[in-house]
């Protein structure tokens, strides 16, 4: 059937203004066209920027009649256009009679688009969908289209940075890619399902964008050559500064040597953050091999069991830490550096020289480093085994760059700004975070060997003026307790991770600093971040409403390019997303699995999904809520029964909640009765009659109050923080 005269006019028309925009700023890339029905649709994307509308056009081979708020159809420029494509205005005033003219068009056989956010999205996520396309698909009867554009984000015609327009391009062109969804029945169109398909679509782009299939140590390049005479690292130890470009010499002169005398794969390092942890994870890297930087806190059997797995000979680490680690399995051959970089002077001055006038990719060619490495390993790093034996995490290229673009685009920190690296790099947020972020991302990294000591680290925090903390709950009580207001002075972001933040710790830091804790998520097979809590950004407009980014008790929103899915733990047949369940994460910073365990990976990646293990849900606006590891929830007579719940009880009950340590920890153990009894380890002296009563009293089920009390010198943990689950069993099961 041939198109009436005025579609044919108006795709004309858009398609003009379409090429007009798209040859200069986009290159648009589509996928799922067999996806859309021959007949009336409604079309539901996400918002990224004012060309939106134009961009989808451009990718859809029949006319799009779009829905357009009354305030910005009213705009006298516009107005004319908006008419000649006949778009549909909406207000609040009118909303039935958009909501009909809308419903009428799709049953003539019409494509009608609504941005069910309602407005562009001002963080770069996804924001909370309004209800008015449920209205249109059922009153039109038709089917829904999910369709997500990816790419636009970061353009001039976005919030990113804080401000449209007014900012320089990153590349022109810039690739967009557009990504149809499957049809959603009309019966079936709700808020929930509609933001999953939108953020598998959003996974589904980003996988497919060029530069995760690059090699890590060509990102790191082009990142230190970018700005080489500013600060890359300024060691908080000696307070020695290290510039971009001196790193980036110092790196491939010790990159050239380790290709000479590393046959292995795989490079072992041994050493705390500090400048020279930095340069030999970078000079590993750009010799083509893995870095493994081992947890030098395990014990030898768990830390000989790793090296062994990861076929390590070779390790690089210093003279003062050998002489600290006396019972460290070492391999077959370390370095010291301070011997080695003394040798490579004369070489590094030569790379210094060779790479100011080199170009990144010339100066990549000469490493030798490959162009596509993707998903090859990276980075090798052994989990933390707070339920087990530690397991060989492979993250790919990919995975680590993927992450860092993730978060990176989040963040947005520049060349001002600095990140606290007192992580070990050995942990997963230590590694991504402090280690390659500053690197790839031009930020300044201010290192010191450990984050236990919180009384220097916030001295260093004062005195360099540090923007970004990553730390703990943990470490976070210590701040509280020995740290003065004056010296978080700087901190734009302090997010939490690896363990649940207390309301009552967050509430207490910011009374006493003014700096609000966000709580983040993220796993070491998860490259690590999967979502954080950010400031809210601010209104370009006065009539601009609120964008949350931050929720209490939630870990944020998932960063862009990541899908989740809620499943049931037993069956894993999918759940609404509202729901309590098993989380599965699927996207770019999923690792590739298990060294050398395919059933053990196999149990936790399917398709790409990858089952976290931790049981949570997202609310309506995407906001996502761990309530806790699997491993920590006990089945008693049929009901999951949550340790971290109960513990939060005792602790408040008792009044234990600003204590420096773990105080209690509830353990299951088996029970022939019931399937599994609960155990409370504490290191106080607890009545169990008096936790019986508080705990009845907070609400609590019978069920849920600890069977026994066992009094303990120390609750078991791990570096990292996490409870150490397999020793707090061993206490529990002891008789």
């Amino acid at each position: 059937m041939p198109k009436p005269l005025g579609q044919r006019f108006r795709q004309s028309v858009f398609r003009l203004f379409g090429n007009l925009v798209a040859g200069i700023f986009y290159y648009v890339k589509t996928f799922g066209i067999e996806n859309l029905p021959e007949a009336g649709f409604l079309l539901v994307p996400n918002h990224m920027t004012y060309v939106d509308a134009v961009v989808l056009q451009l990718a859809c081979p029949r006319p799009i009649r779009f829905i357009v708020h009354e305030s910005i159809y009213r705009i006298a420029w516009l107005t004319p256009i908006f008419k000649l494509v006949e778009a549909i205005p909406i207000s609040n005033l009118r909303a039935k009679e958009a909501i009909r003219e809308a419903a009428e068009r799709i049953r003539k056989g019409e494509i009608v688009c609504i941005f069910p956010e309602g407005e562009l999205s001002r963080t770069g996520t996804l924001i909370k969908l309004r209800k008015g396309f449920e209205l249109i698909a059922r009153l039109a009867e038709c089917e829904v289209i999910p369709v997500w554009l990816d790419g636009l984000w970061g353009s001039i015609f976005s919030f990113e940075g804080g401000r449209y327009f007014l900012k320089m391009p990153k590349r022109i062109p810039q690739l967009a890619t557009i990504a149809f969804g499957q049809p959603i029945p009309a019966r079936s169109v709700e808020i929930g399902l509609t933001r999953e398909k939108l953020l598998e679509l959003g996974e589904f782009c980003y996988q497919r964008r060029p530069e995760l299939t690059g090699h890590l140590g060509r990102a790191t390049v082009r990142g230190l050559k970018r700005r080489p005479f500013d600060q890359a690292i300024i060691d908080g130890m000696d307070g020695r500064v290290v510039k971009r470009g001196d790193l980036l010499a110092a790196s491939i002169a010790l990159s050239r040597w380790i290709k000479k005398q590393c046959a292995g794969e795989r490079v072992a390092v041994v050493l705390p953050p500090g400048a020279g942890a930095v340069v030999a994870n970078l000079a590993v890297t750009l010799a083509n091999k893995v870095a493994v930087n081992l947890n030098f806190t395990a014990g030898r059997a768990a830390l000989q069991a790793a090296i062994n797995r990861g076929q390590i000979l070779h390790a690089i680490s210093a003279k003062p830490v050998m002489k600290r680690l006396e019972d460290f399995p070492w391999p077959k051959d370390v370095f010291r550096l301070e011997e080695l970089m003394p040798e490579l002077r004369p070489k590094i001055a030569l790379w210094r020289l060779i790479s100011a006038v080199a170009p990144a990719w010339l100066l990549s060619n000469l490493l030798g480093l490959p162009k596509k490495a993707d998903r090859k390993e990276a980075v090798l790093l052994f989990t933390s085994g707070s339920s087990g034996e530690p397991k060989g995490v492979v993250l790919s290229h990919r995975n680590v760059l993927g992450n860092v673009m993730q978060f990176g685009s989040m963040l947005n920190l520049g060349r001002q700004d600095s990140v606290m690296a007192s992580l070990p790099f050995f942990h997963s947020f230590g590694c991504t975070v402090t280690l390659w972020y500053p690197m790839i991302g031009g930020v300044r990294a201010i290192t010191y060997p450990t984050p236990v000591d919180v009384v220097k680290n916030a001295e260093i925090i004062e005195r360099y003026k540090i923007s970004l903390l990553v730390t703990t709950p943990t470490f976070l009580r210590g701040y509280l307790k020995r740290a003065e207001p004056k010296q978080f002075a700087s901190i734009k972001l302090l997010v939490t991770g690896a363990e649940k933040l207390p309301r009552e710790l967050a509430e207490a830091f910011e009374q006493k600093f003014g700096k609000h804790v966000l709580e983040g998520y993220g796993l070491t097979e998860t490259a690590p971040v999967v979502s954080t809590n950010l400031p809210d950004p601010p209104a370009n407009l006065p009539t601009d409403t609120v964008q949350p980014s931050s929720r209490v008790g939630s870990v944020g929103k998932l960063l862009p390019g990541q899908a989740a899915q809620i499943r049931d733990p037993e069956t894993n047949a999918l759940m609404s997303p509202h729901e309590l369940g098993m989380l599965w994460l699927k996207g770019p910073n999923i690792f590739e699995g298990y060294l050398n365990e395919p059933a053990r990976t196999a149990q936790v990646l399917s398709d790409g999904w990858f089952k976290t293990g931790d049981l949570g849900r997202l609310d309506e606006d995407g906001f996502l809520y761990i309530e806790g590891r699997l491993s920590r929830f006990s089945k008693i007579a049929g009901e999951m029964v949550p340790h971290e719940t109960i513990e939060a009880r005792i602790i408040e009950a008792f009044g234990l909640r600003m204590e420096d340590e773990r105080v209690v920890a509830v353990v299951g153990v088996p029970d022939q009765a019931k399937g599994e009894a609960l155990i409370l380890l504490a290191i106080r002296d607890l009545s169990p009659e008096r936790i019986r009563e508080h705990l009845l009293a907070a609400g609590l089920p019978n069920l849920w109050v600890p069977r026994t009390v066992r009094k303990v010198e120390k609750i078991p943990i791990l570096g990292s923080g996490k409870l150490d689950l397999g020793k707090c069993k061993e206490l529990a099961l002891a008789r």
